[in-house]
């Protein structure tokens, strides 16, 4: 009779495999500002894409359809990487709704140094306000409404034929009213 020893359960080893890690978790993001409408240039997006196992072109590619109807104007996008799947989003800011509101739609090999001398309504500024609203900085929605005349300001347009800054004033007198967000 051959007896065999085995060591007491408490000391033997369980080789059980690590859990599978959730891709479905792990997203990656990068943010570009692109000029909508052209596509990316495979160059810049190379380094940012190469080590994630993404085409650039196919990406750029995706880039170009998603900002088409920001044709000629400089925008921010976010592109999401998820299980080598890249989905792009536009990311508005103030001063490209300014002047997609003010309808400037420019070629930028073809015109350079653009004077964008419109008008906007305060209508148009108060929409871009309430678009803006969440990003703002501002405690009302007042506050809000004066950075987008601020950017009114920057980018050189008139608001309902007056300057900017003017409406800022009477804005802060209470001769204008926004309401609420």
């Amino acid at each position: 009779r051959v007896l065999i020893a085995t060591p007491p359960r408490s000391r033997r080893r369980s080789f059980n495999m690590p859990p599978k890690p959730d891709a479905s978790a792990d997203a990656k993001y990068l943010f570009m500002k692109v000029t909508g409408g052209d596509p990316a240039p495979p160059s810049v997006l190379a380094p940012k894409l190469g080590p994630l196992g993404m085409s650039p072109k196919k990406v750029g590619d995706d880039i170009q359809a998603a900002t088409k109807e920001w044709k000629g104007i400089k925008v921010m996008v976010k592109i999401t990487i998820q299980n080598r799947q890249a989905g792009v989003d536009v990311i508005p800011t103030t001063a490209p709704l300014i002047l997609k509101a003010l309808g400037v739609c420019r070629d930028r090999k073809k015109v350079k140094e653009v004077v964008h001398d419109g008008n906007l309504t305060m209508d148009q500024v108060i929409d871009i306000a309430r678009t803006m609203r969440a990003s703002s900085q501002a405690r009302e929605f007042s506050g809000t409404v004066k950075e987008v005349l601020g950017t009114c300001f920057s980018v050189g347009c008139s608001v309902n034929g007056k300057h900017p800054r003017d409406i800022q004033g009477m804005i802060d007198s209470g001769d204008v009213t926004v309401g609420d967000a």
